[in-house]
């Protein structure tokens, strides 16, 4: 099983709907992680944030290490399996299959199945 861990910034919420701005990249995190962790049995996905889990980022000293050398501007972290892949920024989706091995996309708005020229949603 892949472990997926990521390591947010202090967070009123990890889904970006808080606020007066809605965060894609957080929206799209939130998304990815939901089905990593409840539509597949492939991933062990984990996300902490520095306000809610903080002992999560004092008992990993690969973590704190780079915090405590690069201050809060290296959040968020992504590691997968026990690896960092990625800091300073969220993973895009194409960046998240190639570091799970998953294959993640953006789901269209506007098309249930992916095809706006047929019926399959009536």
């Amino acid at each position: 099983m892949k472990k997926v861990e990521l390591f947010e910034a202090a967070l009123c919420c990890n889904t970006g709907v808080c606020g007066p701005s809605v965060d894609k990249n957080l929206m799209l995190m939130t998304a990815a992680f939901n089905t990593m962790v409840k539509n597949t049995d492939t991933f062990d996905a984990y996300r902490y944030n520095l306000n809610s889990t903080p002992d999560a980022f004092a008992q990993n000293p690969d973590i704190l290490a780079l915090i405590q050398q690069e201050g809060n501007a290296v959040l968020p972290i992504l590691r997968v399996d026990n690896i960092i892949v990625k800091s300073g920024d969220y993973p895009t989706l194409a960046e998240l299959s190639e570091f799970t091995g998953a294959y993640f996309v953006e789901q269209s708005s506007n098309a249930c199945c992916g095809d706006s020229t047929t019926n399959c949603c009536e």
